[in-house]
């Protein structure tokens, strides 16, 4: 049984290089109305998105929460977490290919030394559904205390 299902539709109007999708239909209404365009992906973004935005988006969100747990598990609740992902698009045997999503973790966190904070932070990448989702993907994890 599903915990969650989510839905959007984008509606693409004319060519790649001249045409603009646009979100609807979103199932919490927040990407209603966001654009999306070939030169937002490739060039500027120019107040518009693109598959790897929202995928990096998709990717830091849930790695966080998948930390929060984690480190919550291990009676190490954190202070903060600030947590980013970078996700790459380019040429993969002569195909547009996203290729990596690297995550980035900055986390104040009490009592914990930096052993027990890399085991943890493995434990939450094998956890987080994005990074599962991602697994044939090249993903690299930066993690420190701060």
């Amino acid at each position: 049984m599903a915990i969650a299902t989510r839905t959007v539709t984008t509606t693409w109007d004319g060519t790649l290089e001249a045409g603009t999708g646009t979100f609807g239909d979103s199932s919490s209404g927040a990407l209603d109305g966001q654009q999306v365009t070939w030169g937002s992906r490739t060039v500027a973004p120019e107040g518009k998105t693109s598959p790897e935005e929202l995928l990096a988006a998709a990717h830091s969100s849930c790695f966080s929460m998948a930390l929060a747990l984690t480190l919550g598990s291990h009676d190490a609740p954190p202070q903060r977490l600030e947590i980013s992902s970078e996700v790459v698009f380019e040429e993969a045997d002569g195909k547009p290919t996203i290729t990596t999503s690297k995550i980035t973790v900055r986390a104040k966190i009490d009592g914990i030394d930096g052993d027990k904070f890399s085991a943890i932070v493995d434990e939450a990448a094998a956890l987080c559904p994005v990074s599962r989702l991602f697994a044939g993907a090249n993903i690299t994890v930066d993690a420190q205390l701060v």
